[in-house]
């Protein structure tokens, strides 16, 4: 499944979805953001189980504060709509997916 790019508006279908929901908070400019990013994209490609969205944080400040991001990357995993782990920085592919179980 491919990543998807989630904005205020289409969040809730993403959080209503059913799926746990991995989200990358990143910006473009972010050095370590763009080590995190190609991780969360084999996620995605390989687990159709999970729902992956990148969030850009200079796009989606409203979601950024909703989820009190103040540093990026980071990586948020939602289960039932609600936040079940968080994790700021640059992680290794392994330890994402244990975020996800």
């Amino acid at each position: 499944m491919a990543v998807i790019n989630v904005t205020k508006d289409n969040f809730d279908e993403i959080r209503n979805s059913g799926k746990t929901v991995l989200l990358d908070f990143y910006a473009d400019w972010c050095g370590p953001c763009k080590m995190v990013s190609p991780m969360v994209d084999q996620i995605a490609e390989e687990h159709p189980e999970y729902v992956v969205g990148k969030v850009n944080v200079d796009d989606e400040d409203e979601l950024s504060e909703d989820f009190g991001v103040m540093s990026i990357p980071t990586l948020v995993v939602l289960k039932g709509g609600e936040v079940a782990e968080k994790s700021v920085g640059v992680i290794p592919k392994d330890r994402i997916l244990e975020l996800l179980k």
